[in-house]
C-alpha cells in the first residue's frame, strides 16, 4: 500500500485553492487531446470483441472550450486532486479519512468537477479512474438539483453543469465497462432534470453513436437511449412531453430494430449485452403509466413495425443460447446478458399482449381496439406457438430456461385462458402442460430440499413472502392453475385426476420407492385449488374430508420434513372446510400440536399458521383453552427464531380470542413480546447502520420491520383485553416504556402508528395517566418537534387521552399545556401543512378547550387568532376543513364567551365570524356539530345584555332562531348516527367464515366448457394498470380532501370524532337551564329576543323545554331503580 504523509497531503490541499491563469501543463493537455486523434481502423462486425488498441470513440470528440462554455472554466491543480483521490484509496484508514475530508472541502469550489472529468479522461490507473468516477457520481447525485434528501448540499453551478453535459457522452462512449456502469446513473440523474430543455442535443449525440458500425460506439448509444427511455417513462404523464417522446421513438427505434436484427444472429457476449440493452429500451419506451391512452407511440403501433419487433422478440426467445451463457449455476446463468435479453423479449411480448393485444382490456379507443383485434388473431397465436416449442424443449431437457423465462411463459398461458381466441389454441395442450410443465415447476427442486434442511429461515422467507416472490415460476404456476379452474371449471376435474393418480401411486409404492417430491407437489397443487373446490355448488366439496384423512393425515408423521410441512399447509389452505366428523378435527389438532414441536423450523412455522384458522371450530377452541399459555410460548419462541410477520398475526388473533385465559400471564407475555420487539429493532438499526456505511441511502426495511409491526399490534390487542385489570395494566405500561423509547428516539416512522396506538390503548384503558405515560407524552412532544408533524393524525388519539384523563397533572404543569398548544400552533404556522394536518390540530385544540375549562385562557386567545387568520382571508373551499376551523372558534365561545367575544372584537372579526357561522349552519350535520353549536349558543345567551358587542347586537336575536333550527334537526342527526353505528357493527359482527364465494356464480357450470361471463373487460388482469388506477383514484380522493369543494367532502357520521367531554352534556337540559335563568335574571332581554321568533320557533322552544323535563324525569327514575337494586343487593349480601 502507498502511504502519504500528512504534510504532503496538506501541500496538495493548499495547492487546490490557487486558480491558475495559465493553461494546464502541456503534457497533460496534449495527452487528453490525443485520445481521439488516431484514424479509426475498419469497423469490425457489430457486437464483436474489440482489440485493446482500438479507439474508444471514433465518432464523438470532446468539445473544444468554445463549445463548452463562453466562460473559461477555472483551473484547479489536477495533480493535487489526483493525489487526494489516490490517497482516498490508501490502506491506512487515517490517510483515507484525511483525503476524503479534503476532497469534501474542495468539491464545492468552481472548477472541481471540470478537474475530475479531466482526470477521468487522462488517467490510466484503473483504481484512480474508478475512484474519480464514483466521486463524480456521488457529487451529481447529491448536488445536481435541490432535493430534500440532500438539502444541505451546495448545488453545482450552471456553467459547470453545461460543461459536464457536453463532456459526459464522449467520455461515456470512450470508457471501459466498470467506469461506464458508474456513469450511467450520472446520465440518468442529469436527464431526469435537464432533458430536453437544457440538453436538446442529447438525442443527436445518441443517434450519432447508434448510426456507427463501431461496437463500442453503438453500445454507448444503446446506454444513452435506454437512459432516455427511462427518463421519459416517468415524464410520460406530462402530456406536453408525449409528442416529443413519440418523435424520439420514431427516429431512434427505426435504427434500433436494424441493430437488433443483426445482434440476435450473433453469439458473442458483447452482442448479448447490447441486445439486452436494446430490448430493455423497448420495455421502458412502452411501459408508461396506463392513465395515458394508447401507450404505444404511433410509430410502434404501425402493423409492420410491430410485426418486425415481435419477430425480433420471438427470435430472441427461440435462440439457442451460446455455451458461455450456460456456465455455472442458475444464478450465474441468469446474470448473463443473453438470458437478460431473453427475459426482456418474453416481457415485451407479454406486455404487448396483456396491455395492447387483448381487445377485452378496459379503456381502449377505436385505434387501440383495431390494434388489439389484429394482435390477438395474428400475433398472439404465434407467440403461444413459440412458447410451447420452448416448453417442449425444456420438458425434454434439451434446453434450459431461466426462472424469469419460466415465469413469463406461465403468465402468458395464464392470460390466454380467458380470451376465446386464445383458448382455442391453448386447450388442446392443457393436459400435457399441467402434467409435464406446471406440475414440475410446482415441485420442490433439489436446491429447495437442501435449503429446507440447511437454511430453513431463507426457505421460509422465500416460500411465505408472496409479494417478494410474485415473479417466481412456482407462484406463476399457482396463479395459472387458479385462473384456469376459476374460468374453465371443467379443467378442475382433469387436474384432480392427475393429483389422485400421483397420491395413489405414492400410497401404493413401497417405502423405498415412494416419490416424496411428487407427493409434495401434488398436495401443493390441490391446496392451490382449495377455494375453487370448496366454492358454492361445487360437486366435489363433500369428498375433501375423505381426501385429507386418507392422503394428508399420514404425512404429518412422514420422515420427510417438507412433507410434514406440506401437510400442515394443506390443512391451512382448506380452512373453510366444514368437517362432518369432529374426531377428524381433533386428530388434526393433535397433529398440529405435534408439528409445532417438530425439529424442523419450517414445519413448526407452517403448523402455527395452520392452527390459526382452526380456532373457528368450537371443539378446537375448547381444547385450546387449557393449552393456550404453552402455545403462546411456542409462538414467541418461533418469533425469535424467524422474522415472519404471519406469526405475529397468529399471536394477535389468539390474544384476542383467549383473552380470559391469558390474563394471568399478561405481564410475562408482554415482557416476552417486548424483548422480541427490541431484538428485531436492534437488528434493524444495525442493518440500517451498515447500509449507511455502504452508501445506501435507504435502509432495507423488509421482513424485520413487518414482523416488528405485527408484534406491536399483538401488544396493542393484549392491552385492550386488560381494561378491567388496572393493576396489571400499570405494570405493563412500565414494561413497554423501552418499546416506546427505542421507536421514537430512532425515528422508526414505519412503526409510529402502532406505538401511538399502544400509548392510546394504555391511557384509554386506565382512564388515567401514570408517571410512565407522562414520560411517553414528553417523548411524543419531542418526536413531533423533531420533524414528525405529519404524524399528528396518528398521535391524536393518545394526545386526546392525555388531555381528557390528565387534567389534574396538566393544571399543575403548565409546561405540558404549553407543549400541547405549541403542537397546534406549529400546524398553523407551517405553510407546508395542509387541511388534513390542520384538522387534527383543530381536534386537539377542541380537546383542550373542553377538558381544561378555565385553565387555558391564553391558549384560547391564540386558537382564535390562528383560526380567524384563515377564515377572515381567502375562502376555504373544503367543507370538512371549514367546519373544523369554525368549530375551533365555537369551542372558544363555549369555553369562555366573554373572552372569545373580546378577542374577536379587538381584531374586528366579530361580525365576520357570526355571519360565517350562522350562514353555514346547514353544513353542521353531525350530532357532535349540533351539540357544540347548541352549548356555544347557550353560553352566548348567558352573556349579560350590556356585555354584548355593539357590532352584533342587531343580530343577537338570531341566536334563538339558530338554536331552534339546531334542535329541530338534532333528532335526525341522532338517527343517522345510530344507523352509522349499526352499520359498522353489522360489518364487524356478521362475517360468516364459510359463506364467501369469490370464485364465481352460484350456478357455475362445472361440467360444461363454458365461456367466461361477459364482459371480459371487467376481469382481464393487468396488475400495473389496476394498481396505478387505484393510486390515481386515491390521489383524487386525497386531493379533494385537501383542496376540493363540492359535496364529496361533507362530514358524515362515519367520521365521528374522538370521545370528548361534549358527549357527557345533555343539550336539552342545558338549554332549558339557560332559558330559565334568562327569564329570571334578564326578562326584558329575553322577551326582546323571543319577540323575533316565529310561532313555529316558539313552539319548538316549548318542545325542547318539555323534552328536557322528560329526560330529567327519566334520569330520576333510572337513579331510583339503581338505588333500589343496590339496596336489594346489600340486603341479600347481609343475609
Amino acid at each position: 500500500s502507498r502511504s502519504f504523509s500528512f504534510i504532503s497531503l496538506l501541500l496538495h490541499f493548499l495547492g487546490l485553492f490557487a486558480l491558475r491563469s495559465r493553461a494546464p501543463p502541456p503534457a497533460l493537455r496534449h495527452r487528453s487531446l490525443r485520445r481521439h486523434s488516431p484514424r479509426p481502423p475498419p469497423d469490425p462486425p457489430l457486437g464483436s470483441t474489440l482489440e485493446a488498441s482500438a479507439p474508444r470513440c471514433p465518432t464523438i470528440r470532446s468539445p473544444c472550450p468554445e463549445r463548452i462554455s463562453k466562460k473559461t472554466p477555472p483551473v484547479m491543480d489536477s495533480v493535487a486532486v489526483r493525489g487526494l483521490l489516490l490517497a482516498s484509496l490508501d490502506a491506512d484508514a487515517d490517510n483515507r479519512r484525511r483525503a476524503e475530508l479534503q476532497l469534501k472541502q474542495v468539491e464545492e469550489h468552481a472548477g472541481f468537477m471540470d478537474c475530475l472529468f479531466q482526470i477521468l479522461q487522462a488517467e490510466h490507473d484503473t483504481s484512480v479512474r474508478l475512484s474519480t468516477v464514483i466521486y463524480i457520481k456521488n457529487r451529481v447525485t447529491r448536488s445536481w438539483f435541490p432535493c430534500e434528501q440532500f438539502a444541505n448540499e451546495t448545488l453545482i453551478p450552471e456553467d459547470e453543469k453545461a460543461r459536464i453535459r457536453d463532456m459526459l457522452v464522449p467520455i461515456l462512449a470512450s470508457s471501459d465497462g466498470p467506469v461506464q456502469q458508474q456513469l450511467i446513473p450520472v446520465l440518468q440523474r442529469i436527464l431526469q432534470c435537464d432533458f430536453p430543455a437544457r440538453w436538446p442535443r442529447f438525442v443527436d449525440f445518441t443517434m450519432e453513436l447508434l448510426n456507427t458500425n463501431n461496437p463500442r460506439s453503438v453500445h454507448a448509444g444503446l446506454q444513452c437511449l435506454l437512459a432516455l427511455c427511462r427518463a421519459f417513462r416517468y415524464k410520460s404523464s406530462e402530456t406536453q412531453d408525449r409528442p416529443q417522446f413519440d418523435t424520439i421513438v420514431e427516429t431512434s427505434f427505426s435504427r434500433l430494430i436494424v441493430i437488433c436484427n443483426e445482434l440476435v444472429t450473433q453469439e458473442s457476449d458483447e452482442a448479448g449485452e447490447m441486445l439486452h440493452l436494446a430490448l430493455k429500451a423497448y420495455k421502458h419506451a412502452t411501459w408508461v403509466p396506463p392513465a395515458i391512452p394508447l401507450e404505444l407511440s404511433p410509430h410502434l403501433r404501425q402493423r409492420q413495425v410491430n410485426i418486425a419487433w415481435c419477430t425480433v422478440f420471438l427470435q430472441a426467445v427461440s435462440k439457442a443460447t451460446p455455451a458461455s451463457a450456460l456456465q455455472g449455476d442458475q444464478f450465474d446463468r441468469e446474470k448473463n446478458h443473453w438470458w437478460k435479453a431473453k427475459k426482456w423479449a418474453y416481457f415485451n411480448l407479454n406486455r404487448l399482449f396483456i396491455r395492447h393485444g387483448n381487445p377485452a382490456t378496459p379503456g381502449k379507443a377505436t385505434e387501440a381496439t383495431e390494434f388489439a383485434n389484429d394482435f390477438i388473431t395474428t400475433i398472439a397465436p404465434e407467440i403461444l406457438k413459440h412458447y410451447l416449442q420452448e416448453i417442449e424443449k425444456w420438458v425434454a431437457k434439451t434446453s434450459w430456461l431461466s426462472r424469469p423465462c419460466l415465469s413469463y411463459t406461465l403468465v402468458f398461458l395464464d392470460e390466454s385462458v380467458r380470451p376465446k381466441e386464445m383458448w382455442a389454441h391453448l386447450k388442446p395442450h392443457l393436459t400435457n402442460l399441467v402434467t409435464h410443465f406446471v406440475f414440475p415447476v410446482l415441485c420442490l427442486t433439489p436446491d429447495d430440499v437442501e435449503q429446507f434442511e440447511e437454511e430453513p429461515v431463507e426457505y421460509l422467507h422465500r416460500k411465505l413472502n408472496y409479494f417478494e416472490e410474485v415473479s417466481a415460476p412456482d407462484v406463476a404456476a399457482t396463479n395459472f392453475l387458479v385462473n384456469l379452474t376459476k374460468n374453465r371449471r371443467k379443467q378442475t376435474f382433469e387436474i384432480l385426476k392427475f393429483v389422485n393418480a400421483v397420491v395413489n401411486e405414492y400410497e401404493q409404492s413401497p417405502d423405498d420407492k415412494k416419490n416424496h417430491i411428487a407427493k409434495e407437489g401434488a398436495l401443493r397443487m390441490i391446496a392451490t385449488l382449495a377455494p375453487v373446490i370448496l366454492s358454492k355448488k361445487s360437486p366435489i366439496a363433500n369428498q375433501v374430508e375423505y381426501f385429507l384423512v386418507r392422503y394428508v393425515f399420514p404425512d404429518f408423521t412422514s420422515a420427510q420434513g417438507y412433507l410434514r410441512a406440506r401437510a400442515c399447509d394443506t390443512i391451512e389452505k382448506f380452512e373453510q372446510l366444514n368437517f362432518n366428523d369432529q374426531g377428524n378435527l381433533l386428530a388434526i389438532y393433535r397433529h398440529i400440536l405435534d408439528c409445532m414441536a417438530d425439529p424442523a423450523l419450517p414445519v413448526r412455522v407452517t403448523a402455527a399458521l395452520a392452527l390459526q384458522p382452526l380456532i373457528r371450530h368450537d371443539v378446537i377452541r375448547t381444547n385450546m383453552q387449557q393449552s393456550i399459555p404453552t402455545i403462546m410460548q411456542q409462538l414467541l419462541k418461533l418469533a425469535n427464531e424467524v422474522d415472519i410477520d404471519a406469526l405475529a398475526n397468529v399471536m394477535e388473533d389468539f390474544v384476542e380470542v383467549f383473552a380470559t385465559e391469558l390474563t394471568p400471564f399478561a405481564v410475562a407475555l408482554c415482557e416476552q413480546l417486548r424483548d422480541t420487539y427490541l431484538r428485531i429493532v436492534r437488528e434493524l438499526l444495525e442493518k440500517e447502520s451498515r447500509a449507511g456505511e455502504d452508501g445506501d441511502a435507504y435502509a432495507d426495511y423488509d421482513d424485520k420491520s413487518i414482523t416488528a409491526l405485527g408484534v406491536l399490534q399483538t401488544i396493542g390487542t393484549l392491552i385492550l383485553t386488560l381494561e378491567s385489570t388496572p393493576d396489571v395494566l400499570l405494570h405493563i405500561e412500565a414494561v413497554l416504556m423501552p418499546v416506546i423509547k427505542i421507536t421514537l428516539e430512532n425515528k422508526l416512522y414505519d412503526l409510529y402508528n402502532e406505538v401511538f396506538e399502544i400509548i392510546d390503548s394504555c391511557t384509554f384503558a386506565a382512564k388515567s395517566i401514570s408517571a410512565n405515560m407522562w414520560q411517553a407524552f414528553e417523548m411524543i412532544h419531542a418526536t413531533f418537534k423533531s420533524g414528525a408533524q405529519y404524524y399528528l393524525e396518528d398521535m391524536l388519539p393518545a394526545l386526546d387521552n392525555f388531555v381528557q384523563y390528565g387534567v389534574p397533572q396538566l393544571v399543575q404543569k403548565p409546561e405540558y399545556v404549553q407543549a400541547l398548544y405549541s403542537m397546534v400552533a406549529d400546524m398553523f404556522t407551517d405553510s407546508v401543512q395542509g387541511g388534513v394536518e390542520r384538522i387534527c390540530a383543530c381536534k386537539l385544540s377542541e380537546a383542550m378547550m373542553l377538558s381544561l375549562r378555565g385553565h387555558i385562557d391564553t391558549c384560547v386567545e391564540g386558537f382564535i387568532v390562528m383560526t380567524m387568520n384563515i377564515l377572515a382571508g381567502d375562502e376555504v373551499d373544503n367543507k370538512s376543513y371549514k367546519i373544523h376551523l369554525m368549530e375551533m372558534v365555537i369551542n372558544a365561545i363555549y369555553y369562555n364567551p366573554l373572552l372569545a367575544l373580546q378577542v374577536l372584537e379587538s381584531k374586528g372579526w366579530t361580525n365576520r365570524f357570526f355571519s360565517l357561522w350562522f350562514g353555514s349552519m346547514p353544513i353542521f350535520s353531525r350530532v357532535h356539530d349540533k351539540k357544540l353549536c347548541i352549548v356555544a349558543i347557550s353560553a352566548l345567551l348567558s352573556v349579560k345584555h350590556d356585555q354584548v358587542p355593539v357590532s352584533v347586537c342587531v343580530g343577537w336575536p338570531r341566536l334563538l332562531q339558530g338554536i331552534t333550527e339546531l334542535f329541530r334537526t338534532l333528532p335526525i342527526a341522532m338517527r343517522n348516527r345510530e344507523e352509522a353505528l349499526r352499520d359498522d357493527f353489522h360489518l364487524e359482527s356478521t362475517y360468516d367464515y364459510g359463506d364467501e364465494d369469490e370464485w364465481g356464480e352460484e350456478d357455475a357450470n362445472w361440467n360444461g366448457e363454458e365461456e367466461p361471463a361477459q364482459p371480459e373487460a371487467l376481469t382481464t388482469r393487468d396488475e400495473s394498470k389496476t394498481y396505478l388506477d387505484f393510486l390515481n383514484d386515491e390521489a383524487r380522493k386525497f386531493s379533494r380532501a385537501i383542496d376540493g369543494g363540492g359535496e364529496d367532502d361533507d362530514l358524515g357520521e362515519d367520521s365521528i370524532p374522538l370521545e370528548s367531554q361534549l358527549d357527557k352534556i345533555e343539550p336539552y337540559q342545558t338549554f332549558k337551564s339557560i332559558i330559565m335563568r334568562m327569564q329570571q335574571e334578564q326578562p326584558q332581554f329575553y322577551a326582546s329576543l323571543a319577540g323575533h321568533l316565529s310561532a313555529e320557533d316558539q313552539s319548538m322552544i316549548q318542545t325542547v323545554m318539555n323534552k328536557a323535563d322528560e329526560i330529567a324525569a327519566q334520569q330520576a327514575q333510572d337513579l331510583l331503580t339503581q338505588q333500589q337494586g343496590q339496596m336489594a343487593a346489600n340486603a341479600t349480601q347481609a343475609s
